[in-house]
């Protein structure tokens, strides 16, 4: 969980700021992610959409010493608009991005992809979790005339088929292929874009999927390092690539999962 961990700190982020979209909760991955940018001397706006979800969100955001919270419906353009011109306005232009933004219907999130996908909640997930990326990294680039670095979150699902994923794991390919085409689009401008697959993490997002739990316990003992993945991995390496020290680094999936991305058979017992 986010809290079992504390953060390093240091100087890797100082002077530089950005937006944070997707924290739902104290364990929800871009919260891991804000943790560790604040702890490194990063100053972060965070984005909410809704009333309840700012309630949830800004204790957490108050613990780490920052006071943004801008409301922001990814798939509403003049929100859209009113959320990067109020960061516009507050500091004229910013040094990252950390979109963790997706979503996809419960009911097809479970059984067949191709009995339960309808067209209404393939467009829905496609607009929330892959184009809401593209045009956040429009919005943004606007506002990086210094260049700087953006990162989104992938699974493994948008590479190989896992149980239940289904349509989520098809946006989340089209995510990665999105990831490559902003980082080609982007690149000449000094702009570094990236994304983090990360392994099964207990978040609102596993929840979701049925079977969600069981996706934790397989990625441990399938892994090669035989462990969960773990946070401060997944916000390390976020670090890593929003920072200066990920310089060169463009258009790449980075898996965080412990390994279990390269393993084809499982460890099989002896006869």
């Amino acid at each position: 969980m986010a809290d079992d961990w504390t953060p390093p700190a240091g100087d890797l982020m100082k002077g530089k700021r950005g937006i944070v979209m997707g924290v739902a909760n104290q364990n929800s991955i871009a919260w891991g992610i804000a943790r560790q940018l604040a702890a490194q001397g990063a100053e972060i706006a965070f984005t909410y959409q809704g009333d309840s979800l700012e309630r949830r969100v800004r204790p957490l955001v108050e613990s780490i010493g920052m006071d943004t919270m801008i409301p922001a419906d990814v798939t509403d353009d003049a929100s859209m608009d009113a959320a990067f011109d109020a960061i516009k306005d507050k500091w004229g232009k910013i040094d990252f991005l950390v979109h963790s933004i997706a979503f996809a219907g419960k009911d097809e999130l479970q059984g067949s992809m191709v009995a339960n996908t309808t067209r209404e909640g393939f467009r829905r997930a496609m607009d929330i979790s892959v184009y809401s990326f593209i045009d956040c990294a429009r919005r943004a680039s606007e506002i990086m005339p210094d260049g700087g670095a953006m990162i989104c979150m992938t699974y493994l699902g948008a590479e190989r088929t896992v149980p239940s994923y289904n349509v989520m794991g098809v946006a989340k390919a089209a995510l990665e292929a999105a990831t490559r085409y902003a980082a080609r689009d982007l690149g000449p401008q000094g702009i570094r874009v990236n994304a983090i697959s990360a392994g099964a993490m207990r978040t609102l997002s596993l929840a979701g999927i049925r079977g969600g739990k069981s996706l934790m316990g397989t990625g441990r003992d399938w892994s090669l390092l035989k462990e969960d993945t773990r946070m401060e991995g997944v916000a390390g390496a976020a670090l890593y690539l929003l920072s200066d020290l990920g310089h060169s680094v463009a258009g790449e999936v980075h898996h965080v999962d412990a390994g279990f991305h390269v393993v084809g058979v499982p460890d099989l017992p002896e006869d």
